[in-house]
């Protein structure tokens, strides 16, 4: 058996939130748009099955509001070749993509969201990536981190 790994994904909720997710045909949707080679390469490292901790930044509050699932792994994201998009990137093409996404399936919201305040609150907490580095978009969370904000949630399955 493999190792589950962790992250953690950032959106604006008035972008993209975590109920537009589980909106989505089978609470699945591509997560694209990242131009951050740090949170390219973290999104590159996704595996199926791996859990992922979905997180309201620019809300009041900024908060982790659900849990999703990683349900298929890095590949070319395609918002990049089109001139249209809301995040084109020339330099990437189909024969040299520059950047991926992955699809994320919802699986539950938070009985309670876990505000920013709290996490940077919370001692075991204090070396998380999204208190030490807050704005990348996609971070990698320790199994620690993952039970401990459940916890906070109010969620019972860790």
């Amino acid at each position: 058996m493999t190792k589950r790994n962790y992250w953690l994904v950032k959106s604006e909720p008035s972008a993209y939130s975590f109920a537009d997710l589980m909106k989505e045909p089978n609470r699945t949707a591509y997560w694209d748009g990242v131009r951050n080679f740090q949170a390219r390469n973290n999104l590159r490292a996704m595996k199926v099955g791996d859990g992922v901790l979905f997180y309201h930044s620019q809300s009041d509050p900024n908060a982790v509001v659900g849990i999703a699932v990683v349900a298929r792994e890095a590949y070319p994201d395609h918002t990049a070749w089109d001139p249209k998009s809301e995040h084109p990137d020339p330099k990437s093409t189909r024969d040299r993509p520059v950047w991926f996404m992955v699809d994320i399936r919802g699986e539950a919201e938070l009985k309670r969201p876990v505000p920013l305040a709290e996490i940077k609150a919370t001692p075991t907490l204090k070396h998380m990536m999204l208190v030490k580095a807050g704005r990348l978009s996609v971070q990698p969370v320790t199994e620690t981190e993952w039970k401990t904000i459940l916890r906070m949630g109010g969620m019972e399955k860790a």
